[in-house]
C-alpha cells in the first residue's frame, strides 16, 4: 500500500488507524486554538452551548 500524505494538502491519506488518529488529533488542536470556527458552526446550525438534558429521576427514590 502506498500513502501519500502531504501536511499541506487538504486531501490527506492516512496509511493506518495510528496516523489517522494523529491527524485527527492534529485538527482537533487546531480547532481547539480558533474558538470562531466552533462560533461559525453553532451559528450556522443553529445549536447553542447551553446546560445539557435534566438529569432523570430515580423511580425508586422518594423525594422528602
Amino acid at each position: 500500500m502506498v500513502c501519500v500524505a502531504n501536511e499541506t494538502s487538504e486531501n490527506l491519506a492516512a496509511c493506518s488507524v495510528d496516523e489517522l488518529a494523529k491527524i485527527v488529533r492534529n485538527r482537533l488542536k487546531r480547532i481547539q486554538y480558533r474558538p470562531a470556527l466552533i462560533d461559525g458552526y453553532l451559528a450556522q446550525t443553529g445549536l447553542t452551548l447551553g446546560p445539557g438534558p435534566p438529569k432523570r429521576r430515580d423511580p425508586c427514590v422518594q423525594p422528602l
